[in-house]
Parts: structure tokens; C-alpha cells; sequence
């Protein structure tokens, strides 16, 4: 099987990787920034392109892996032929290839991909769609080969899943961006909040996020809270902990 990439970020890069390693082959890298579709291709010992017309036609499967806004575009550019296109996206339906290619679907592990840090895949969720059902047995093949949790979602609820993602992903780790520069304005090392960032999260395999909940929103130690606004000099920041500590409490009342 031929695979090729539209695309060489954060995910293209880490998922090519893995479906290397797991035995698949990586005909082809496209990108519109020649540094990143070098350096990928460059990896994976393979052809690389910066124009879309140059894509080779007679791949496998296409797989899509670019910024939402940017993905009708590229689609749009693309030439068609027999492979399958799936796109990465958790809130783009599949339909957004219809007219343009026979066969689509979607390729969607739930996780965040940096270029700097290599990771496997075999515990990551990965959520797979066709409009063709033929497709699915070849899409669920690469999934288990990649991944021990693999299944099938239709794009209404993937959707909602990537709004669940980001919450549990993204704005968390915004929350570790304002935790740590308190810290750095301070002088402190923000080295210090690991044990505790690690051991929050592992608190979730054993218990749900209302019981692991602590702090002072939960008690609605409103002292505490003042005071700790007050140290804010952010208006913006001091909204945050406002809005997110009302809901703490809020919460914590509907689970007494």
C-alpha cells in the first residue's frame, strides 16, 4: 500500500512515523512550506512536493492533515483518481470531499501531536468513517495496525468529541501556560508543578473528575479566592479564574 501525506505538521508528522514503523509505506510528502515537506520527507526516506499538482496519482490512500480553513482549499486543487482521501480533522464532516473524490472517509486519532517528541499510537483512540463500505475493512486495518483502539464514529459525533479534546487538552494546557508564568514572574521554577500536573491526571483512571476535584472553588473559600484574584494584575486572567471557579462551585452543589 501507498500512502500519501497532504500535509507536514504536528500530526502528519507524528502519524507517518508510526504507520513507517509499523511496516506501511510513505510514498509521498506535500506541503505548501518546503522546509517542513523536506524535513519530513527527509525522514521517512521518500518523495516530497510543494505543489499539489505534482501529488502522485496512483497512491493507496491520501491523507489530508491540515488546518480546517485551509482543507476545501487543497481539496479543491487536488486531481482526481482511484485512492481514498480521508481527511484528520475532528470537526470537518467527510462530506467536504464529495464531488471531488470517489472514495473518503476520515482518519482521526484523538491526541496532541508535537514535531519535537516522537510517540506510539498503540493506546491512542483512533476514529475512522467511509462513505463507501467497502473501504472500511482497508481503513480499520491501518487503525489496529497503529493503535489497540480503533473504531468506528460518524462525523455528528466526532464533532463533539473534538469539543470534549479540547477542553480536556488544549484549555488545560493553556492552564499550565498561566501557571507557569506566575511562577516565572516570581523566580520560581515551574519544575515545581510536575508531580503535581502528573498526579492529576493519573487521579483520573481511578476516580471521576467530580471526586477528584479539591481547591477553593470546590469549598468556596471566598477569602482565599479574593485574595487570589487580587494577585492577578491580568483583567483577562482574573476573568478566568473567576468564571472557572464559579463553575467549580456550581458543579460541586449539583454532586452533593
Amino acid at each position: 500500500m501507498k500512502i500519501v501525506f497532504i500535509g507536514a505538521g504536528n500530526l502528519a508528522t507524528c502519524v507517518s512515523l508510526e504507520m513507517q514503523r509499523a511496516g506501511m509505506t510513505i510514498a509521498q510528502i506535500y506541503s505548501r512550506s518546503r522546509e517542513s515537506a523536506e524535513a519530513l520527507a527527509k525522514k521517512l526516506n521518500c518523495q516530497w512536493t510543494i505543489h499539489i499538482g505534482e501529488v502522485i496519482p496512483d497512491a493507496d490512500l491520501y491523507i489530508f492533515s491540515l488546518k480546517d480553513t485551509a482543507l476545501p482549499e487543497v481539496i479543491a486543487q487536488m486531481k482526481p483518481n482511484d485512492g481514498m482521501w480521508v481527511h484528520t480533522a475532528g470537526s470537518v464532516p467527510m462530506q467536504v470531499f464529495e464531488g471531488k473524490a470517489k472514495r473518503y472517509g476520515v482518519f482521526y486519532p484523538l491526541q496532541t501531536f508535537s514535531k519535537k517528541r516522537r510517540m506510539k499510537l498503540d493506546q491512542t483512540p483512533i476514529f475512522f468513517e467511509v462513505n463507501n463500505p467497502d473501504d472500511m475493512k482497508m481503513l480499520k486495518k491501518i487503525a489496529i495496525a497503529l493503535s489497540g483502539n480503533a473504531q468506528e464514529l460518524d462525523s455528528e459525533k466526532r464533532k463533539y468529541l473534538h469539543l470534549a479534546a479540547v477542553f480536556a487538552c488544549n484549555f488545560t494546557n493553556h492552564m499550565y501556560l498561566l501557571a507557569s508564568q506566575i511562577l516565572e514572574e516570581q523566580g520560581v521554577s515551574t519544575d515545581l508543578l510536575l508531580p503535581l500536573i502528573t498526579e492529576t491526571a493519573l487521579k483520573l483512571s481511578e476516580m471521576s473528575p467530580e471526586e477528584a476535584q479539591t481547591g477553593p472553588a470546590v469549598r468556596f473559600d471566598k477569602e482565599i479566592m479574593d485574595k487570589q484574584m487580587a494577585m492577578l494584575s491580568d483583567l483577562g486572567v482574573q476573568t478566568i479564574y473567576r468564571l472557572i471557579s464559579q463553575n467549580i462551585y456550581k458543579e460541586s452543589l449539583q454532586h452533593e
